[in-house]
């Protein structure tokens, strides 16, 4: 009797083990065959970048690509250091993704230079041309502010200032081809370009510091290191009023005074538009890169007021 019951229960057990065995696998193999694989990932997450991948999956939303239904849309965020951006690129090669989306400079280079096995989509990145991020299996969005039409706005707001002030990060190749043309611009515009190049946010309170004590106005240019850190320039900023021209709406709600720029989520939309063309069949190579051209004036009627600009 004792051995008729140890056989049940071991032929009980034995069946459990293995109907659950077959179920996980069955589980594992719709889920390989219906969901679409899309890796996204960007350097750091602020205001500006978030509103980016907002609209890019709200256009892939829009055209019936629905996280957890048909597609799985697997986002990680470097925080910001390098070894992160690295190691993102090659665990999207490993996971052999349908689609690689990666927003900013340096998240785009480290995608690029490691995924082979799918098709690139880039958002947020400046001088594409620049930055190396040019070939037949990527494309994008770029995201180049209009550096010449905010510092004419910052003329016509402080047609005082003379000396503007710019802080950057001197390892990303985005703020440095805007310092470049703003320098250019600010010839033509009678103006001077005050420098601070920084290496991380640590560094953000003593150039900002270091910027106050030379200039007239701030001229905050994108930068994600600059953007990580923001609110410490407009607290400086605004105790030793020098007043801040931004170059996207976040800059703005800060506490900028104004942008006359593209919009954030307008850039990650058409971002997502591509992703989408490119799940319908399109070649990445047949994906004409773009930028966003149209603009828009955004004021902080507090800081406005604070540093005498009307609003008409």
């Amino acid at each position: 009797m004792k051995k008729l019951l140890s056989m049940t229960m071991i032929i009980f057990i034995l069946g459990t083990i293995l109907t659950g065995c077959a179920t996980k696998e069955v589980s594992e193999s719709n889920d390989n065959k219906e969901l679409i694989k899309i890796g996204v990932t960007q350097i750091v997450e602020h205001p500006s970048l978030d509103t980016i991948r907002d609209g890019i999956y709200k256009a892939l939303e829009d055209n019936g690509y629905i996280d957890g239904e048909n597609v799985e849309l697997d986002f990680l965020n470097a925080q910001g250091d390098m070894q992160n951006v690295s190691a993102i690129a090659t665990e999207f090669e490993n996971e052999k993704k349908d689609v690689v989306v990666a927003i900013t400079t340096p998240s785009a280079q480290a995608i690029f230079n490691t995924v082979k096995s799918a098709p690139i989509v880039y958002s947020a990145v400046t001088d594409p041309k620049s930055a190396g991020l040019e070939g037949d299996n990527i494309t994008g969005v770029s995201d180049m502010t209009p550096v010449r039409k905010q510092l004419e706005l910052l003329k016509e707001y402080f047609p005082q200032a003379k000396r503007v002030g710019m802080i950057f990060d001197s390892g990303e190749v985005n703020s440095q081809v805007q310092l470049d043309l703003a320098k250019e611009v600010a010839k033509d515009l009678g103006l001077e370009i005050v420098e601070s190049g920084i290496t991380s946010t640590n560094e953000i309170a003593e150039a900002t510091e270091y910027i106050l004590s030379q200039v007239d106005a701030i001229y905050a240019q994108k930068d994600n290191t600059l953007a990580s850190a923001f609110p410490i320039v407009v607290e400086k900023a605004d105790n030793k009023n020098i007043p801040i021209i931004g170059a996207v709406t976040d800059f703005v709600d800060a506490g900028a005074v104004a942008t006359d720029g593209p919009s954030e989520y307008q850039i990650g939309y058409e971002t997502g538009q591509m992703v989408v063309r490119i799940l319908k069949g399109d070649k990445v190579l047949d994906i004409e890169p773009s930028l966003v051209n149209e603009t828009k004036l955004y004021i902080n009627e507090e800081a406005a007021k604070k540093y005498g600009v009307e609003i008409n």
